[in-house]
């Protein structure tokens, strides 16, 4: 749980665009800080959740939808935000949607090609279709 959270800060946070430093600030916690909880180390108390919330202009509720429970999409949301703590995960999905649907089928092809992978786990292929 801990660890979903954290990436579901650290999705949130970068995609607004604002680094480690300045969430810290605003928190009044030292970067290594954000770093603990973005990476599960540390468990975020309530009250800190509340200020990072702010900080990343966004309710409480949106950190843990994650969280909500053992259904099917919590499940495959959890595998997401795994995936998505991946170093360079976030600048490929980025550079990614910039590209045309072919040129996206092309890349897929190809990186199944070099991992030697058929197909991508069910969950993930169902959420990359919904931000495709």
């Amino acid at each position: 749980m801990d660890v979903a959270l954290g990436a579901a800060v650290r999705i949130r946070r970068r995609t607004i665009g604002i680094s480690q430093e300045a969430l810290a600030e605003q928190c009044g916690v030292s970067f290594q800080q954000i770093q603990k909880y973005e990476n599960g180390a540390n468990r975020i108390s309530f009250s800190r959740l509340v200020q990072i919330a702010r900080a990343l202009q966004c309710r409480v509720v949106d950190l843990m939808d994650v969280l909500d429970g053992p259904d099917r999409e919590a499940t495959g949301d959890l595998d997401l935000l795994t995936r998505m703590r991946t170093p360079g995960a976030l600048e490929l999905l980025a550079a990614y949607e910039q590209m045309t649907p072919e040129a996206r089928a092309s890349l897929v092809t190809l990186l199944r090609a070099l991992t030697g992978a058929s197909a991508v786990t069910a969950p993930a292929t169902a959420k990359a279709r919904q931000l495709a």
